[in-house]
């Protein structure tokens, strides 16, 4: 039910919100969407529930901008843990192990990150909203993963993870490493997948790879310095709590 006296005037900007771990995308937009009283509202760009950051949401007239505001550059921080892979490729899979004799050194981290510079190609996590065969391939692998939990030989085995695909990456930078977490920091363009990142390198490394943490800080032309707590969203948004773009 829309909170506002009638006749008041619809609201259409630009919110940004600073996601906190647990909620999905599609929830803070949905909490918007209330505080809004009801108004079209939609996000651009798709934080995992694990992860943090901006997350940029459209509201009214401003919802036909998205493909337009999701198209920018991004920015993210990630750590990521080389003793194990998940079929999560982050920390909500169960850990795969990967007995290490000698962990890398940080200039064997260095020379293996220098792959993933420029333009590349990226296989997508196989959790993840890419469609194979007409699916979405995470609902493949949620059956598939059910499906071995009751080993239930009836269902065949999923299709492998969908085709490389290009990505652009700007800037990689090593912030810190001490085994066995790598923090980085990424400059990116639409389409890059920071779990498979940590899957692509551990592979390099010849060690596990996933994400323990993703935290976007930059959807261009927005930064997460001008973004609000989720839990600080009034319950009535007013015009004031908006950013107007051209």
């Amino acid at each position: 039910m829309d909170a506002r006296p009638i006749g008041a005037t619809t609201l259409e900007g630009i919110l940004l919100i600073d996601k906190p771990e647990g909620p999905t995308s599609m929830r803070v937009v949905e909490r918007v969407r209330r505080a809004a009283g009801g108004v079209r509202c939609g996000h651009a760009g798709t934080l995992d529930p694990l992860a943090t950051g901006l997350l940029v949401v459209a509201l009214g007239r401003f919802t036909k901008e998205i493909d337009k505001l999701m198209g920018g550059d991004k920015r993210y921080e990630t750590v990521i843990d080389l003793s194990a892979f998940t079929a999560t490729d982050d920390r909500e899979g169960e850990r795969t192990h990967v007995a290490i004799d000698h962990p890398p050194t940080q200039q064997q981290i260095e020379a293996a990150l220098e792959r993933f510079r420029g333009s590349i190609m990226q296989t997508p996590p196989a959790f993840s909203a890419v469609k194979i065969a007409g699916r979405r391939s995470y609902d493949i692998a949620r059956r598939a993963t059910k499906a071995a939990q009751f080993d239930d030989a009836s269902v065949p085995p999923p299709p492998t993870r969908s085709a490389p695909r290009p990505a652009q990456v700007h800037a990689l930078t090593l912030r810190t490493f001490a085994w066995p977490l790598v923090t980085l920091d990424i400059h990116c363009a639409k389409g890059f997948y920071v779990r498979s990142l940590a899957r692509e390198l551990g592979t390099a490394l010849k060690t596990g790879g996933h994400c323990i943490s993703i935290r976007r800080t930059w959807s261009a032309p927005f930064s997460i310095e001008n973004s609000r707590a989720l839990d600080s969203l009034p319950a009535v948004l007013t015009a004031s709590d908006l950013i107007r773009v051209p």
